[in-house]
This record gives structure tokens, C-alpha cells and sequence, in this order.
């Protein structure tokens, strides 16, 4: 587990992720956060290659569980489309979604890994819950709050960049 509030490894986008990095790393569940991480905040579809990663990660082996503080449709939207389970309104920065993710999967928290593009939410969960996590850049700004929030992430957006 890195620091409360540091990442064990980050990337550019949640697609740079492959299959192989997981299976090195003894992962076999991806929890994945939803805005801003695997789409854009208000986006209700995704993106070809998002639908082509979760097919990939699939194809190795790897689950996927969608994990979101959204309280709207979107986790579930998004859960019909790449066909995984989801838990919303989880309370992030709270480890409670993804410890029941972890449960409803029956993989225990060292073979699993969040996705997500918050230091203060995303990355105290995981560690809260003992689980690696995987910072990726968040995919677009949509109000200068979210720029102020990822300005003060800044000193913490530290590890292995992949």
C-alpha cells in the first residue's frame, strides 16, 4: 500500500492500463471510478475504446466492478454498457463501496486495483481499503472548482508514471 494520499502507479488515461501490467501485479479485480475516469462528468455513453479496454481486461481474466460517488443513472448506465456489476453513492473517500465491491467479487483487497482520477476521494479509499490504486488524469475540466480541487492534488499526484 503507498501513502494515504499517493498512488501506487498513474496513467494518462484509464485505457493505458493493459491486461498484462494487472496479471504482473496479481490483480484480478479493477475497480473502476466513473467520472472523469472511464468518461467525462455528464457524459452518458462511452467511448469505443473504453468499450474495448473493458473487452480486453475481460478476455485476460480481469473483473470489473464500477465503483462511483455519482448519485445519478450514470453507474448504472455505464454498468449495462460494459456489463459489470456497480455500486453508486459510495462514499468515497470511505473504503465502504470498495470493501463491498471487494466482497460482491470475492477477491481479497491485495488482488485488486482502483481506477480513479481523485487523490482525495479515489486514491483514500483504495489505500483505506488496502487495495492498489491506479491515478489517471482526469479526462476534462468542466468547472474551475474541479481545476482548484486538482491544483491542491497536485503534491500528491506522485508514482510511477506508466
Amino acid at each position: 500500500m503507498s501513502f494515504f494520499l499517493t498512488p501506487a502507479l498513474r496513467f494518462e488515461k484509464a485505457t493505458d492500463i493493459r491486461p498484462e501490467l494487472l496479471n504482473s501485479m496479481g490483480v484480478s479485480l479493477l475497480i473502476l471510478d466513473v467520472d472523469n475516469t472511464i468518461a467525462p462528468y455528464g457524459q452518458v455513453t462511452l467511448d469505443n475504446q473504453v468499450l474495448s479496454w473493458a473487452g480486453e481486461m475481460k478476455a485476460a481474466g480481469v473483473k470489473l466492478y464500477i465503483v462511483s460517488n455519482n448519485k445519478g443513472e450514470r453507474p448504472e448506465i455505464f454498468s449495462k454498457l460494459l456489463d459489470v456489476p456497480y455500486i453508486k453513492r459510495a462514499g468515497k473517500p470511505s473504503p465502504r463501496g470498495v470493501r463491498k465491491a471487494l466482497e460482491n467479487a470475492g477477491v481479497p483487497p491485495e488482488r485488486a486495483a482502483l481506477v480513479g482520477d481523485q487523490i482525495y476521494t479515489d486514491t483514500i479509499a483504495a489505500n483505506l481499503a488496502k487495495v492498489k490504486m491506479l491515478l489517471v488524469e482526469p479526462i476534462k475540466f468542466t468547472n474551475p472548482f474541479l481545476a482548484i480541487r486538482y491544483f491542491f492534488e497536485l503534491p500528491f499526484r506522485t508514482g510511477k508514471k506508466l
